[in-house]
């Protein structure tokens, strides 16, 4: 048996701008539970729904679009990929003190093992990596 082949589960789903973040935080933590995350890695989860709810705001508010997000995990990474309309690439920026907003990508920066932004067909996607702390050096 080939060891090396890559396997991968995956799930998607779109969010209309009329949709609430908290759907998307929902959805996404039924998911991880199926992956026995919440009781294996409960700090992982948590970091995981923070993102997905940044994520899934900025393309409401910022790109004024639906959200495509995608959950795959392929037994190393869970990678949370949000598209939007935008082609505008998200940056963490240093937000100022009277502004409630601006700290999103700074949070997904400080929460995720790693991500990154391309841009795409009708606008960009946004992608995270989470490893649950077992599969971290």
């Amino acid at each position: 048996m080939d060891r090396s082949a890559l396997r991968a589960v995956g799930w998607a789903r779109t969010l209309p701008m009329d949709s609430t973040v908290k759907a998307a935080r929902d959805w996404a933590r039924q998911h991880l539970d199926t992956l026995g995350w919440t009781t294996e890695a409960p700090q992982t989860v948590d970091a995981v729904v923070l993102t997905v709810s940044e994520l899934v705001t900025n393309a409401h508010r910022h790109a004024r679009s639906n959200a495509q997000l995608v959950m795959t995990w392929d037994s190393r990474c869970l990678h949370i990929a949000v598209h939007d309309a935008s082609a505008e690439l998200p940056a963490p920026r240093q937000p100022g003190i009277d502004h409630v907003g601006g700290r999103g990508m700074l949070l997904v920066d400080a929460l995720a093992d790693s991500w990154e932004a391309h841009p795409c067909p009708h606008g960009k996607t946004v992608t995270a990596c989470f490893r649950p702390p077992a599969a971290n050096p």
